[in-house]
């Protein structure tokens, strides 16, 4: 695995390949190699985005010398109509976009480093004007009615023979909820949030519940174990309503 000094040298590496490019306006790093370079380790990957002149974008995305003159890639492919996942020969993975200037301002990001950027260039150009969490939050009721009707949804699929769909609703959707109220039920640790990802380093923010996460994904053939668990979770921590409460354990343990 390639260290943190090999992962920062590289992101430094496409810094300068982007100021020979001639159109490039600034490289951006994101996430761990960004504004949270603490966490940054050897499983780390190189986040960024590459910022360019006004009519500059399509050759960017469609001619990654600039990129691939630094190493050779071993795999990469085009992810979204702005950029990359790449894989490099010595084992570094990347994954970026390809913006202009007036671009950024509809794109939500956490705030990142300004890793290199042409004279004149803003500084501020890695501050998002949308924020990532600008969106409304979800209230208890919704993701505890969410959460309990997935777990019913997830049975009667389960009960039909749908193990598959099963398993997504219950082991998946229903845990997703969970996540999403788990700052109402324990207290959030100090370590970096993902604003897009709620999942992301969740065993070190709320180790608490965390332990219990193996309870609620017991796996493909145990959807009714896994739903019996988060529905005595919920039942610890919030109002559940005792009719939907019944209408689960209905059909997770039916009767013989």
């Amino acid at each position: 695995m390639p260290d943190k000094f090999s992962l920062l040298t590289r992101l430094d590496d496409i810094g300068e390949s982007l100021e020979k490019s001639g159109h490039a306006l600034a490289l951006i790093g994101l996430g761990s190699v960004g504004s949270e370079l603490e966490r940054l380790d050897e499983y780390s990957d190189l986040d960024f985005f590459v910022i360019v002149e006004e009519g500059y974008k399509t050759w960017y995305v469609q001619n990654l010398d600039w990129l691939t003159e630094i190493c050779p890639p071993a795999y990469y492919f085009l992810n979204s109509p702005d950029g990359y996942k790449l894989l490099f020969q010595d084992g570094i993975f990347c994954e970026f976009a390809v913006f202009e200037q007036r671009e950024l301002g509809a794109i939500p990001f956490a705030a990142g480093r300004v890793v290199w950027k042409r004279p004149g260039v803003d500084e501020q150009i890695a501050i998002p004007a949308t924020a990532p969490n600008s969106a409304p939050k979800a209230t208890t009721d919704w993701l505890l009615g969410e959460a309990l009707t997935n777990l019913l949804v997830g049975l009667g699929r389960y009960r039909r023979g749908e193990k598959l769909s099963a398993m997504r609703f219950i082991q998946q959707y229903a845990v997703d909820r969970i996540i999403e109220l788990a700052n109402q039920v324990e207290v959030n640790q100090p370590a970096f949030a993902d604003p897009f990802s709620g999942e992301r380093r969740f065993e070190r923010r709320f180790p608490g519940i965390a332990r219990q996460l193996p309870g609620f994904m017991q796996g493909y053939e145990r959807s009714c174990e896994s739903a019996l668990a988060i529905l005595a979770f919920l039942e610890r921590h919030f109002q559940v309503n005792q009719a939907m409460a019944a209408a689960i354990r209905g059909l997770a343990i039916p009767v013989a």
